[in-house]
């Protein structure tokens, strides 16, 4: 009669073999094609109360004019930001809400990052990328660590957060680290 393997032997060999699968999985996803940005154009007929939502449609296209090389891209007119690789291929765009304070267009860069506090709206946020200032304020994008929309700011507020969703906010942390070129477009 041939000797039984003990069960701990049965688990770490299956466990052993799961890990392997997963790893040669996740090597050939790696090295498979990545989505690029279309030319395909935005509509531009939301309201200027409007609050984003996501589209069925292809994604917008980096505004003309946005810089050339690895940026975080950000349109004042659509409310949008592109993350843009060193090879000009969008990683990511997504909708924003602005605060109050808008930057001027122009090239800015990231000058610092802080992991969660709370805006000058009262609301716990996560994922700050400073990168301008305008008027006393500081303009930074940020996401609310409840994933909530930002509600209207109190009349005669000064905010300067880009808010974003939650999803978002943590793809623009991971990309947007400190001396990050940052092109603000109208």
């Amino acid at each position: 009669m041939p000797a039984r393997l003990p069960s701990w032997a049965w688990v770490t060999g299956l466990t052993v073999g799961a890990i392997a699968a997963v790893t040669v999985l996740a090597v050939q996803a790696d090295q498979g094609p990545h989505p690029t940005a279309t030319s395909a154009k935005p509509s531009s007929t939301a309201s200027a109360g409007a609050q984003p939502t996501p589209t069925a449609s292809a994604p917008a296209r980096v505004p003309d004019g946005s810089g050339t090389g690895r940026r975080i891209v950000y349109s004042l007119g659509e409310k949008r930001v592109w993350l843009v690789d060193a090879s000009e291929a969008t990683r990511r765009t997504f909708t924003v809400w602005p605060g109050t304070v808008s930057p001027d267009p122009g090239t800015y860069t990231v000058s610092s990052r802080n992991a969660a506090t709370t805006g000058s709206d009262g609301v716990q946020i996560e994922h700050i990328v400073y990168f301008a200032a305008k008027s006393g304020v500081s303009v930074a994008f940020s996401n609310a660590v409840d994933g909530a929309s930002p509600p209207p700011a109190a009349s005669g507020t000064q905010t300067g957060g880009v808010r974003m969703r939650k999803a978002d906010g943590s793809a623009l942390w991971a990309f947007g680290t400190v001396g990050t070129t940052v092109t603000v477009v109208k």
